[in-house]
C-alpha cells in the first residue's frame, strides 16, 4: 500500500519495519527493498523493544478496523477502508 500510494516518488522516505524472521534477512527480500529505496528496520536481537511501535499500529488496525468491519468482500473494500481508518 504504501508504495502505491507514493507513485513515482521513490525518494527514500519508506521505512519496512520488521522482526527478525528469515524472510526479512533474504537477500531477494533486501534487493526488493532496494528497488523501492526503502529503508529496513529491523529490531537487534533479543531486543523487543526496537519494532513496539509498528505492532502496536497494527493491533489497533485489526481490531479497530478489520476485525470488528469484518467481513470484507474484497481487497477494494480494505483499501478503501483503511484509507478512511488512517485519514
Amino acid at each position: 500500500m504504501a508504495i502505491w500510494s507514493r507513485g513515482d516518488r521513490m525518494d527514500g522516505d519508506l521505512v519496512h519495519h520488521s522482526d527478525r524472521g528469515d524472510q526479512y534477512t533474504s537477500i531477494r527480500y533486501a534487493e526488493r527493498l532496494g528497488e523501492i529505496n526503502a529503508v529496513r528496520s529491523v529490531g537487534r536481537k533479543g531486543d523487543s523493544y526496537d519494532n513496539a511501535a509498528a505492532e502496536a499500529l497494527n493491533s489497533l488496525y485489526k481490531k479497530e478496523l478489520i476485525e470488528r468491519d469484518g467481513p470484507w468482500s474484497g481487497t477494494a473494500d480494505v483499501m478503501l477502508a483503511t484509507l478512511e481508518w488512517v485519514a
